[in-house]
């Protein structure tokens, strides 16, 4: 999704109101912009708790920490009581410490805010592609599963096209739903054709249904925040 600067002469002159000298205009430098090109606040989340996910807790000499996972970029970082190097502190804990799944986290993060994180398995981490998401690279998979067959490189083309009916391997069990939808239509074919490509190579390996899905998603934020 590329993002248009309309860029003026270097200069131009426009006649002041006095009829003195002209007032010379100078085009604006289009690197100012160049943070919001990188990072747009609108593929963002608001709330910063959305992306992110407890993934392990342990007592140290008496003292609590806790592991925190960025699912939006895949960063682990450890809070406990004592801020770390990005402010985080650790406020408190709860759960049942012989149960993960109860497991929840209350950290203050930048700015004083606290929230609230609870504990899911880690999702399997995507792998780095050497291509743009074009059609012609292969699977896009880790290397464990078999090359696409023709027909499946054929339902990634297809898939690519009519993104509003869903396909075998993008994780939902029926089309994807509408806020799915209007964020695919925000991509070229060829990026969800290569998208389609890696989620056949992570069916191809066994992943179910969630999984899928979860790495779907994040795969489309990506492609949708280049």
């Amino acid at each position: 999704m590329g993002v248009g600067v309309v860029r003026g002469a270097e200069t131009a002159g426009v006649a002041s109101d006095d009829g003195d000298e002209p007032v010379i205009l100078r085009a604006v430098d289009a690197s100012i912009f160049e943070v919001l090109f990188t990072n747009p606040p609108f593929t963002r989340s608001v709330d910063p708790s959305d992306s992110l996910i407890l993934t392990g807790m342990a007592s140290i000499r008496g003292e609590v920490v806790a592991t925190v996972l960025d699912t939006a970029t895949m960063r682990s970082q450890v809070v406990s009581k004592v801020p770390n190097a990005q402010g985080w502190q650790l406020i408190g804990v709860g759960g049942d410490e012989a149960v993960a799944r109860t497991w929840k986290a209350q950290i203050r993060i930048e700015g004083g805010e606290v929230i609230a994180v609870r504990y899911q398995k880690p999702p399997v981490k995507i792998p780095r592609t050497t291509s743009g998401g074009g059609s012609g690279g292969g699977s896009g998979s880790t290397g464990k599963a078999p090359p696409l067959s023709s027909g499946q490189l054929a339902e990634a083309k297809k898939a690519a096209v009519d993104y509003k009916e869903g396909f075998s391997s993008d994780g939902y069990p029926n089309k994807p739903p509408p806020e799915m939808v209007a964020k695919l239509s925000r991509l070229s074919v060829a990026q969800r054709e290569g998208i389609n490509q890696q989620m056949l190579g992570y069916r191809n390996q066994g992943l179910g249904l969630e999984e899928r899905r979860k790495i779907y998603e994040r795969l489309v934020e990506r492609e949708g925040g280049r």
